[in-house]
This record gives C-alpha cells, sequence and structure tokens, in this order.
C-alpha cells in the first residue's frame, strides 16, 4: 500500500503482523478507553494560527537536557521490538541515528544493549522498569553504561502489568496461546520467514546476558511476573540516582505531586505518560495531565511526554502544552512493522515535514518558540483549568 501520511503505516502494520503482534502493539488495558482519550484529547488541542509570520522555514533543530536533537523526538522503548521486525531493535536506532534524535532501548527487547550499541552509534538511551531483583537492575545499568548509554529512562507506573484484554482474544497470552500464535504466524508467511526465522525473535537478550540462559517468551513472561513490585516507593528509588552518573528520566507521570517527587529524588527530566493507555484504564489523558504538571515543576527538570502522538501536528500540540520534547511509540513501531529501518526514516520525515508545517501557521521559528503562547486564546485557559477568558479563576467552580 502506498503510505502517504504516519497513520497509514498502522494499517500496513496490520497486514504484516500476526494478530497476536498486531493487537499487543495496538491495544490497550481493558475497554482501551484511555488509549483511545489520549488521540481524541490531543486532536481536540486548538492551535493559534498565525498569518504573514515571515518565517523562511522554521528550524526544528532544539537543545534537550545538555545534548543537541535534529528536532523534539526521541523513539521511546517498546518491549520485545525484535518480533516487528528482524532485529528490530537496531533497525529502529539506526533510522533514529540516521534522522538526528535519541533512541531507547527497553529492558525487555529482544536485541541485548551490546548488539544495539554495536549496530547504531546515535544517541543511544537506556529504560529500566522497577523489578524486584536488585541485581539485574544493577548488571542492566553497568552494561547500558559501558555501551555509552549515558541517559537513563527509568519507567515507574507499571508495578504491575495493566489488564489487557485484547492479548487474550488474539493469542498473545491465554489459553493455547503458543499454537494460536504459530498458526497465526503461518498465515503471514513473510513475516513467518523474514522475522519469526531470520530474526530469531524468540529470545529477549538482556535478560539472557543476565540469567545466562536461553530465554523463550514463558520464560521471558515468568521473570517478568516473578519481579514486578508494586511495594517499591520513592525512597526504594535513591541508589538508583546514587549510583547512575549519567541523566535520569522517570517515565509514567501524570500527577503534579508524583513530578514534584521526581524533582526531590534529584532526576534531570520526567515523561509524562499514561502508558499509551496500557495500564490504567481510566486514567487521565496525557494531553489533559501535561500543564499541570509543566506549571508544577516546568522549571525544575526537562518534561517530555508520551501518548496518543501520531503525526508532527501532535508534537506540536504536545510542546504548547508544555512539553520540551516527545517520545514516540506505537507510531514508530507501525512503522517498523510494514517496513524496517525505512519505515522509522520516512516515518520521521513525515512528522519533520508535518512540524515545519505547523510552526509556519502558528508564527513558531524554532522549537523554544511553541509554548502556551501557540495555543489558541480559549485553549490556554482551558489547559490552565479555567472554563474561558471571560471567567476568572474559581468561577468554574461556583
Amino acid at each position: 500500500m502506498i503510505v502517504s501520511a504516519p497513520t497509514d503505516y498502522r494499517e500496513a502494520a496490520r497486514r504484516r503482523l500476526p494478530r497476536f503482534l498486531f493487537d499487543y502493539i495496538d491495544g490497550g488495558a481493558v475497554t482501551e478507553s484511555t488509549m483511545d482519550n489520549n488521540q481524541r484529547e490531543l486532536a481536540g488541542i486548538a492551535l493559534r494560527q498565525r498569518v504573514l509570520p515571515g518565517i523562511a522555514e522554521p528550524t526544528l533543530e532544539t537543545q534537550v537536557m545538555g545534548s543537541r536533537w535534529a528536532m523534539p523526538v526521541v523513539l521511546g522503548p517498546v518491549g520485545a521490538t525484535g518480533m516487528y521486525a528482524r532485529r528490530g531493535e537496531v533497525q529502529a536506532a539506526r533510522a533514529a541515528q540516521k534522522a538526528g534524535v535519541p533512541y531507547t532501548l527497553s529492558t525487555v527487547s529482544v536485541c541485548p544493549i551490546e548488539e544495539v550499541a554495536r549496530g547504531a552509534q546515535g544517541q543511544l538511551w537506556s529504560q529500566l522498569y522497577v523489578l524486584r531483583d536488585r541485581g539485574y537492575m544493577r548488571n542492566a545499568l553497568e552494561r547500558s553504561w559501558t555501551a555509552g548509554m549515558k541517559t537513563l529512562v527509568f519507567t515507574v507506573d507499571m508495578p504491575v502489568p495493566g489488564s489487557r484484554y485484547r492479548d487474550n482474544r488474539s493469542g498473545m497470552s491465554g489459553p493455547g496461546a503458543t499454537m494460536r500464535q504459530y498458526l497465526q504466524a503461518l498465515a503471514h508467511p513473510h513475516w513467518a520467514l523474514d522475522v519469526g526465522l531470520l530474526g530469531r525473535p524468540l529470545s529477549f537478550g538482556n535478560i539472557e546476558a543476565y540469567e545466562g540462559r536461553p530465554m523463550s517468551m514463558s520464560g521471558y513472561k515468568d521473570f517478568l511476573g516473578a519481579n514486578f513490585d508494586p511495594t517499591i516507593g520513592w525512597h526504594d528509588l535513591e541508589w538508583i540516582r546514587e549510583s547512575w552518573k549519567g541523566e535520569l528520566v522517570i517515565k509514567g507521570i501524570l500527577d503534579p505531586d508524583d513530578a514534584r517527587d521526581a524533582v526531590r529524588l534529584g532526576a534531570d527530566g520526567i515523561i509524562v505518560s499514561n502508558h499509551g493507555g496500557r495500564q490504567l484504564d481510566g486514567a487521565i489523558p496525557t494531553a489533559r495531565a501535561l500543564p499541570r504538571i509543566a506549571d508544577a515543576v516546568g522549571d525544575d527538570l526537562t518534561i517530555l511526554a508520551d501518548s496518543g502522538v501520531r503525526s508532527g501536528l501532535d508534537v506540536v500540540r504536545m510542546m504548547a502544552l508544555g512539553a520540551k520534547g516527545v517520545m514516540l511509540g506505537r507510531a514508530y513501531i507501525y512503522a517498523l512493522a510494514a517496513a524496517g529501518e525505512k519505515g522509522v526514516s520516512h516515518l520521521l520525515s513525515l512528522f519533520a515535514a508535518d512540524m515545519k508545517v505547523t510552526m509556519t501557521l502558528t508564527g513558531a521559528a524554532s522549537p523554544d518558540r511553541i509554548d502556551a503562547s501557540s495555543l489558541d486564546e480559549v485553549e490556554r485557559y482551558i489547559a490552565a483549568g479555567r472554563a474561558s477568558p471571560a471567567q476568572p479563576d474559581g468561577a468554574a467552580d461556583a
């Protein structure tokens, strides 16, 4: 199929992938209302159109946490990326390198840290979950640092996995999952040969490096099930800040009080995120949470955001709401599944072109000129928690 817009890659991925894999990346928790609301809320953000701004062509270059990015976008951590394309983590990291943006490797990646670092020399970030096994966490931190990954994304919104009913229906989990996955793979022979056979996806490199043994899908699930720890609190993370010499970014913040805790921990940045609607169904959409968090801690650390972003226009909207950059997840995985590294490169070029058009029409010559003034006047009041420009503070509660 012809891909002319970033969202076209979703259908291209659906055609290529076995159902259990497509539904795993495409789905959310329970009724998927939060996942749907992420996009709906973001699409409803009204920007302030300006005419005759005198901008020849906006620049997308920006500086985030001391590093120069070609545009304010980072590829986020997605577990089992190597199941969507042959050695998918390496392909995605190469596309990010060519585009001049960071790539974040998931702790539960198919390709291990060392393979990705050999395959791509761009800005590589490493992601880590809160786990009971401190030995694994220390091992991952040491290996990431040695491989040249100087930014750690610490995901805190997954003390337990969300209830993802679609996975049970599709065959990703539940009774007879292995046989259902096998039959679905046979119905997609191109994926089965290119990824399922030649890509060696049924291994999880980072866990294998620590465990010292092959790690199947069932073993991976057993490892995570035994290691998620809902009892861990902020005080338990102090050793992470003390032992990690690089930049620390806390992912999964939706509440201003949690953002303030991240500041107290000494984090360099946070990612305002509801995990793409894959954790708590009914959680606030990221676009609605972002302005109040930016107001609470925006001067104390760098704020990034994700969830629901499907275009360069959405990137500008998130930045107008208070983010300094945006992390992509599903959007680039669809492209990776459809066309590998070339697909991700093309997707990023579409995002860049879309951003330039949006910035020209809103009068922003560079990313640092995108802020609340880029929002429509009514939208600015809504973002600040008020009903309309005509209503004073508190009138909506009267």
